[in-house]
This record gives C-alpha cells, sequence and structure tokens, in this order.
C-alpha cells in the first residue's frame, strides 16, 4: 500500500511558513527571557549530605610496645596493612639530610632473607602492592592484598621492615638514582621554590631542609648511617600498624602478633632539634633567577600551627577560603577577574611541632610584580575582614559533603587512623570533622586568622628570569629583595648562596 500524499496549495505554504516563523520568534523570545550568562555567579546548590558512620574500630599494644589499630571494612575482599614508623626526615642525623629516605628507598631493595626480585615477585603474583619510603615525620611499609592472601602480606610486610640487608652494590644503585633525580628536580622551578620555601621558614631546623638531601650530603652517606638510622628508629615501640579490611579483629590481631610479637624494643630517641629551633615569622623576598624564563613561580606564607593545636581545624577552613577546595578567593582574583593564572591556591600543614602556611601561583614573567601585591593583599583581607556567612557556608558544603568519598576505600581509612594516631588526635574526631566543619562561625574564622595569620612577615619566593621583573617589585612595595641566581644556590648557606658560611 502506498502513504497517502498531502497536496499543498502556495496560499498554504505561505500561511504554514508564516507560522513557522511566529513560532520560531515566540521561542526565541522566551529562550531570551530565560537565558543564564555562563559561568554561573552563584554554583549550583550542594547535593543533600550523607550520612556518615565510621566503621568499627579497636586499638591494641603488642607486650613490646608496637600499637595495633584494626578497622573493619566488609565492603571490598581486600585488607590494607600500614605500618608508620615515628622517624622520618625530621629525624636525620645533623648535617645529612637525606637519611631517612635513603633508608626507605632500600627496604624493599632486599633483606636478609629475600633479594629484591624475590619481593617484587611475591607481591606481583598475588596482583597485591607494597611500599615504602619517608616522610617528614614518619617512614612507612604498607601493603594491600586481597583477604586470602593477608598472612603473605604481612610476612613480607615484617621482613620488609625488621630486616633490610642494605647490599653496597644496591646503595650505590639508589645513590645514583638519587643524584640524577637532583639533575631533573634542579631544573624544576616548582621543586626550587618549594625548598627554598621551607628553607625560609623553617630555617636549619630540619623541617627547613629537603626531604631528599643535596647532592653533597645524599653523596657523604655512608652504609653506617642507614644502619644506625634504622637500628635507632625502626623499633616497635616507636611504630603504629593498622590493619583495615575484610578480616576480623582476632584475625587481625593474631596475624600481626605472629610476624611482629617477637621484634625486641629499644630505646626511643626524641628529635634532637626541638621546636626552639624554629624562626618566628619574618619578611623576606628571595628571587631564585633563571634567566631566559617565561614563567615565575611564587611562593609566598609562613611558619603556622602544629597539627593537634585547638585552633588547627579553624584555621584551616580559613586557608581554605583563601585559597583551597570549596573557596579559593586567590583563584578567583588572580584568574577569574585578572587573568594572571592558570590556577592558585593556599595551603595549610600541620607537623608534630610546627606547620606552614603557603599560597601558591605561577604567572607570565612580565606579571609577576602585580601577581604578587594581588596575593599578598588577599592574604591580608582574610585577616583584616570578616568573610561572609554564604561564602563560609560555600566552603562548610563543600569540605563535609566530600568528607565520605575520602573514607571509601581500606587505603584511606587505614591512611586516616595512622594520620590521627602519629598527632596525638582523638580517632572520634574523624568521624566527628563534618559536624565540627559545619560548628565554625565567621567570627571564630577572623579570630584565627587575626591570631595566626600574618601578612605584614611573610617569607616570599619568586623563581624566574629576575631581569624582567625585579624593577617593578619596589613599586609594588617589595623593596629588600634578595637574588641568588640558580647556579648558585646553596641550601646550607645563611644567604643560600654557594661559598657562604654554612648553617648550623
Amino acid at each position: 500500500m502506498r502513504a497517502a500524499r498531502t497536496w499543498r496549495t502556495p496560499a498554504h505554504a505561505a500561511a504554514a511558513a508564516l507560522a513557522c516563523a511566529v513560532a520560531t520568534l515566540a521561542i526565541a523570545s522566551s529562550a531570551s527571557a530565560q537565558r543564564v550568562d555562563w559561568p554561573r555567579e552563584q554554583p549550583p546548590p550542594p547535593l543533600d549530605r550523607r550520612a556518615m558512620v565510621f566503621p568499627h574500630y579497636e586499638i591494641r599494644s603488642l607486650a613490646n610496645g608496637l600499637q595495633v589499630i584494626y578497622v573493619g571494612h566488609h565492603e571490598q575482599p581486600a585488607v590494607s596493612v600500614r605500618m608508620i614508623l615515628r622517624a622520618g626526615t625530621a629525624s636525620d642525623p645533623a648535617g645529612k639530610p637525606g637519611v631517612a629516605q635513603f633508608v626507605g628507598r632500600l627496604l624493599d631493595q632486599g633483606t636478609t632473607t629475600r633479594s629484591a626480585q624475590e619481593i617484587a615477585t611475591t607481591i606481583d603474583s598475588i596482583g597485591g602492592a607494597l611500599g615504602v619510603g619517608a616522610a617528614r615525620e614518619l617512614s612507612f611499609v604498607d601493603a594491600l592484598v586481597l583477604k586470602n592472601d593477608f598472612d603473605l602480606a604481612l610476612d613480607l610486610l615484617s621482613d620488609v621492615a625488621r630486616r633490610p640487608a642494605f647490599d653496597p652494590a644496591e646503595i650505590e644503585r639508589q645513590r645514583t638514582q638519587v643524584l640524577n633525580s637532583f639533575q631533573v628536580s634542579y631544573e624544576d622551578p616548582g621543586y626550587l621554590a618549594g625548598v627554598v620555601f621551607n628553607r625560609l621558614v623553617y630555617g636549619f631546623h630540619p623541617y627547613g631542609m629537603p626531604q631528599g638531601g643535596t647532592p653533597e650530603s645524599v653523596r657523604a652517606i655512608t652504609r653506617e648511617d642507614l644502619v644506625a638510622f634504622h637500628r635507632t628508629h625502626y623499633l616497635p615501640n616507636n611504630a603504629l600498624i593498622a590493619v583495615v579490611g575484610d578480616v576480623t579483629a582476632d584475625e587481625a590481631f593474631a596475624g600481626v602478633e605472629r610476624v611482629l610479637g617477637d621484634w625486641p624494643a629499644g630505646a626511643v630517641e626524641p628529635p634532637a632539634a626541638g621546636v626552639e629551633t624554629i624562626p618566628m615569622p619574618t619578611r623576606r623576598l628571595v628571587v631564585i633567577n633563571r634567566p631566559g624564563a617565561v614563567q615565575t613561580v611564587i611562593r609566598a606564607g609562613h611558619v603556622a600551627l602544629p597539627r593537634d593545636h585547638d585552633d588547627f581545624l579553624t584555621f584551616d577552613l580559613a586557608i581554605k577560603i583563601l585559597g583551597g577546595d570549596g573557596g579559593n578567593r586567590l583563584a578567583g582574583v588572580l584568574r577569574t577577574d585578572r587573568q594572571l593564572t592558570y590556577s592558585a591556591s593556599a595551603d595549610l600543614a600541620g607537623q608534630l611541632l610546627s606547620g606552614d602556611f603557603l599560597a601558591q601561583t605561577d604567572t607570565r614573567t612580565e606579571a609577576t610584580a602585580e601577581a604578587l601585591r594581588v596575593m599578598v593583599d588577599e592574604i591580608a583581607r582574610l585577616r583584616r575582614d570578616r568573610v561572609s556567612r554564604r561564602e563560609l557556608r560555600g566552603a562548610q558544603d563543600y569540605l563535609a559533603g566530600s568528607f565520605p568519598i575520602t573514607l571509601e576505600t581500606p587505603n584511606a581509612i587505614a591512611a586516616r587512623v595512622l594520620e590521627a594516631m602519629l598527632f596525638g588526635l582523638d580517632l572520634d574526631t574523624i568521624e566527628q570533622y563534618p559536624q565540627r566543619i559545619n560548628a565554625v562561625t565567621p567570627r571564630e574564622i577572623q579570630r584565627a586568622a587575626e591570631a595566626h595569620l600574618h601578612p605584614d612577615n611573610l617569607s616570599i619566593v619568586l623563581v624566574g628570569d629576575a631581569s624582567t621583573f625585579i624593577r617593578d617589585l619596589p613599586a609594588v612595595g617589595f623593596d629588600r629583595i634578595e637574588v641568588v641566581p640558580v647556579a648558585e644556590l646553596d641550601l646550607t648557606a645563611p644567604d643560600l648562596r654557594r661559598g657562604g658560611r654554612r648553617g648550623q
């Protein structure tokens, strides 16, 4: 059967065209009336908050002083085992930065019972992961495996943590790799800005030294240094271990007792450098000159709060408003308003003895002075002017709303629990984080900013082509400037120049 066809006369066609035009104009008019300019000034409303219930946990101590934390998490047939030692790069021997990280690099590169190849083959054969290393306050060994391989993971972790071989040939191989990595790092303006910033903020305290050491210090590290660090700090009564995942509490504690219960305790040495050696915030501007650079890396901040300070959460929220998740005034001004950068941020890092506040961005070289002035002005504004309830609520909604996502895996839970234990925090504060964040008021934000933010005493680092912007800095209020050629940079010298007097 043929489809029926409709024939139209010219009059019909004209009428249809007119009707179509009228309809089109009506639609366009309606769309124009509803048009929204992008980007919107207001973000979409946050999703409904998810109720968060922290998994059941237990804490026990073995006879040798090892603290064991168990957290049940049965959504996946996996187990995360994480051990941390309360000794990291801040415990490096005086004058030898880099020892802790060197030890950490060697832990899985052969033990007295397994070769490096055997360790790698064993963990790979079960589809697991083994990690080792050192950070500022801690050294670590961790393993992630399926539930059926829990006992094997414990065996490996115990062997790697307790019996590293420190084979001379492996030491030299790792030393070569580290020295080669310095050549790459010293070409990275972000790395240079970071290590110089830490040096300005913390002075000659171990917090101020590069965590991986310097080329000179790494060349000087001996096998005896590595063995001594391990013998001194890798002790059960200086360690924490978290077992998180699809095992019972009895299985977790029995497994740890089996492989680590006979680990002898020892005398734990306190840090050689105390908080009294960390300088007070002092205004200083250092330019690391890299001729020909087309961008300038900007870092500004000062010494701040230790992680267990009562004001840490409130001040951290203030810094989030300045340049973090859920807020970020710096990005709004530097990127959106001024088009001076692609990104800008601010962060608060808390350690055992102290901490630091850091604001950072990159900008095109000729805009260096303007970007720096804007950044410092925003820091001062946060201290001077009370934040609005609307701005605070935006940051709170983001942080409280996204928090449950950060605790969805055994690894994430283990890391959060061990962090709390390391810094002496109550584990209940983990589950209560959303409520504690949402309870902060604008008045409390202003009080914390006034007490702990010091815009007149910022340590500032600029890494870029000094010849392009150095003359612009006095015009925007920065007239005391130190310029250090990148080829002459020496982090152990008070003036940061090679050939200068060495620090203590």
